[in-house]
């Protein structure tokens, strides 16, 4: 206003009253203004009243602070606070000193997984407040120079960062979308300007009926390309520091260098501090709009992975807060999880792993947990020392779940189950244990405890002192179904804790009965099958606990379920072992009901071999072995499964037959010429398919072709064997009591004759039954050849 004007204007500021803001460190001074419009004459004309309020930032205060001359600062350097509340100030300071952080206890320990709102900073703090009634004012600043909008577009967010004027300014078309342009045009002018305007649309996007008007300024395309532009640049100032930094230590004489590199680094932490909040306000935009999982894929296409893991090589902890809450919402899907494998995200999360700051472990943990289902980076974890810093958590209550949740996914992996070993893994998971109070142990804590149950070198830390009488004596009083799950995992390791395991088969035998829950009855069951000790008397348990009928019973078809039949066929095949026993369990007919069940569950693999594998056991046995060869047709089963698809089925079925083979004649008769069908199954079936016409078939002699398959067995035709010199004549007949010298083994034939080894030699070769000599006798035109593949020695 000109000079001139001046006396027709009055103006007059009138203190008020003063009060403690309600969440941050600071004064709030309450005051009005007052314009009055004076005639020529003096007399006023025209008046109006505002009410204004001034926020005095204290960020100095802390426990330590005078008040009294911090009091009396505040009243020198603030005109709007008389000197006579001086000692209004000083209570008002020391309330403030001594109040506690608004967030409770209780708070505290429920990690919230939201990042806080970005705090007020630099451009946004300015003394003048916002009315909503002067948004036309503030529009015209944004049509002004940088320094006008950055004002004007600070006095915008003042009023949006309250969410009871979100509705109104929605309503002002021309408002969003002046800021959008300047936004689009003047971002690179003003890192200040870029974060004030970012932050008025990231008001918007904490309510999800806003997104659409952000995605119709197309907010979220220019923030992505303004976090690329400024990680581009920090990239480029790091450069350019890297080359000072390297020149003053080849020159540390050089005082200029050095000076230049101080004023340079001084510089990119200025420039770095107002990147970061620029980049917190954008990324936590882009998190809320990524609710919508089509924008979040629109986000992934461009590259979002990629600029947050290289986010992650900052040390500002409220950026990374929000970055690793960002990767851990992308992590879920194997997409955006295999791109951040590409950037080796494992390597940045691991400087993470401990850290002071509780929120940031807290949300990288459960990072690590999303990406810790992936076998690749679990192993990564591994290789980068992440095992014994995980542990280390174990004993920490607010870390101890998430850091366990990782830590089970690791041990899944037969070899990292090992490593456990060489940490306090072990010691504080049997502490946590003991300690539990509740019948059921945590789901998590008995997960991880079974998975290191399956590693010998675990189990014997386990086991020291009275470890295992201690999870006995509590898997019993609770009849705990996990617990004794991995009780069983320990059981089945060799050597000297097994023998531990004496002491208890009484009780583990008390366990096998109708009355108890059949999942518990399947753990004891499988305990008992793994306990192969010599020196253990199992006729007495079976008798004592009468186990006899209970194993009979369940062997029916639809008598129990299928997990618990198994147990009790795995227990047979133990308890046979013993000669008594398998005496035993063959008088009480289990052999028949073993084969019916064999019949019932021939598809199953598991069941087939373990059954198979109880005739093994049994046929050791002189009393079971008559039993099995001549009461039973269990060699015939036997013998149909000698050629299974299954490995271990046919392993055990080619011992098992080796042993029937030995000690019965008829048996081992019927299981070579069956071993001879399947070795030259290719011949045979040549032959029995052959169609000849009539004149084919006596073409070489008055002998049929059919003789050598259909009359009698394939074994008793001597003439279609070989002898040192070819042939053997059919004068000079073989009976197949020849074979009787050679011991089979595996479904091969070892003996001392040379011949002898070429039926059952794993190798093969083509072998023609002389008829190309016949063919050249007679002069045929038309050649016929039968091959036989029989074994080369």
């Amino acid at each position: 206003m000109q000079g001139e004007d001046a006396r027709y204007l009055k103006r007059k500021v009138k203190g008020g009253n003063i009060d403690v803001h309600p969440s941050e460190k600071a004064l709030i001074v309450q005051y009005e203004v007052e314009a009055t419009i004076l005639g020529e004459t003096g007399d006023p004309m025209l008046g109006e009243r505002k009410e204004c309020q001034k926020i005095i930032r204290l960020k100095s205060l802390n426990a330590n602070t005078d008040i009294t001359s911090l009091a009396r600062k505040v009243v020198e350097e603030c005109k709007l606070i008389h000197p006579s509340k001086l000692n209004e100030v000083e209570q008002l300071l020391y309330y403030l000193q001594n109040r506690r952080d608004s967030t409770s206890g209780k708070e505290k320990k429920e990690k919230s997984s939201k990042p806080k709102d970005p705090p007020p900073f630099e451009g946004m703090e300015i003394d003048e407040v916002a009315n909503i009634n002067d948004m036309d004012e503030y529009i015209e600043l944004l049509y002004e120079d940088i320094p006008d909008k950055v004002r004007g577009s600070a006095l915008i967010l003042q009023l949006a960062r309250n969410p009871d004027n979100l509705e109104e300014l929605l309503l002002n078309d021309t408002a969003l979308g002046a800021l959008a342009r300047v936004l689009r045009e003047d971002w690179k002018q003003s890192v200040e300007l870029a974060t004030n305007i970012i932050y008025i649309f990231f008001c918007f996007s904490s309510f999800s009926q806003f997104h659409g008007l952000i995605t119709h300024y197309k907010i979220g395309a220019l923030c992505m390309n303004i976090i690329d532009h400024e990680l581009k640049r920090h990239e480029l100032w790091q450069e350019e520091l890297s080359k000072k930094k390297k020149a003053v230590d080849e020159d540390p004489e050089n005082q200029t260098l050095r000076k230049d590199y101080e004023k340079t680094f001084k510089k990119y932490q200025g420039l770095v501090v107002k990147q970061e909040q620029l980049l917190r306000v954008a990324l936590y935009l882009l998190l809320n709009l990524a609710e919508d999982t089509r924008t979040e894929l629109k986000m992934r296409n461009k590259n979002i992975v990629h600029m947050l893991v290289k986010a992650l090589d900052r040390d500002n902890f409220e950026l990374l807060i929000l970055v690793v809450s960002f990767l851990k919402k992308l992590s879920i899907f194997m997409e955006n999880k295999n791109d951040m494998v590409e950037m080796d995200i494992v390597e940045k999360l691991v400087k993470m792993i401990p850290c002071e700051h509780e929120d940031l472990l807290n949300i990288t943990l459960r990072l690590l947990l999303n990406l810790s289902f992936d076998t690749g980076l679990r192993n990564k974890m591994v290789q980068v020392g992440l095992l014994p810093k995980l542990t280390a958590l174990l004993g920490n209550e607010n870390y101890k779940q998430i850091a366990m949740c990782v830590l089970y996914h690791i041990s899944m992996d037969d070899r990292f189950k090992s490593m456990f070993a060489y940490t306090d893994c072990i010691p504080q998971l049997m502490k946590m244990l003991f300690e539990c109070s509740d019948e059921r142990i945590d789901l998590e804590l008995i997960s991880f405890c079974i998975n290191l149950a399956a590693n010998k070198r675990n189990v014997q830390l386990i086991c020291e002192g009275n470890g295992l009488k201690m999870l006995m004596k509590r898997a019993l009083k609770f009849k705990d179904p996990l617990l004794m799950k991995m009780i069983r995992n320990i059981s089945q390791h060799d050597g000297p804790t097994k023998n531990l395991f004496i002491d208890y088969v009484g009780d583990l035998a008390a366990q096998i009965s109708n009355d108890e829950e059949e999942e518990f009855v399947i753990e004891c069951l499988g305990t008992l099958a793994n306990l192969t000790i010599p020196d253990l008397d199992w006729e007495l348990v079976l008798k004592e606990y009468k186990l006899v009928p209970y194993l009979k019973d369940k062997l029916k078809p639809g008598a129990a379920e299928d997990d618990l039949v198994l147990e009790v066929v795995i227990m047979i095949g133990t308890v046979s072992m013993d000669d008594s026993c398998a005496a035993l369990l063959a008088k009480s007919g289990i052999i028949p009901a073993l084969i019916e069940l064999l019949n019932a569950q021939q598809e199953d693999d598991e069941f087939v071999c373990q059954i198979i594998y109880v005739f093994y056991q049994m046929v050791f046995h002189q009393a079971t072995r008559d039993v099995i060869i001549k009461e039973t047709q269990a060699p015939a089963y036997l013998i149909d499964l000698m050629h299974d698809k299954n490995n271990e089925i046919r392993k055990v079925c080619d011992n098992t037959l080796d042993i029937i083979a030995e000690y019965d004649e008829e048996w081992a008769k019927k299981i070579q010429s069956e071993k001879f069908r399947w070795h030259n199954s290719q011949w045979l079936e040549m032959v029995e398919s052959r169609q000849m016409d009539e004149s084919e078939q006596y073409l070489y002699g008055d002998d049929r072709i059919e003789p050598y398959i259909h009359e009698g067995d394939i074994l008793e035709r001597p003439d279609l064997f070989y002898s040192s010199d070819g042939l053997v004549a059919s004068e000079g007949a073989m009976s197949p009591d020849f074979f009787n010298d050679y011991h089979l083994q595996n479904g091969d034939v070892v003996g001392q004759h040379s011949f002898a080894g070429r039926f059952f030699q794993p190798k093969t070769k083509h072998l023609y039954i002389g008829l190309s000599e016949l063919k050249r006798q007679s002069n045929l035109k038309k050649e016929s050849r039968f091959v036989w593949t029989i074994s080369s020695g």
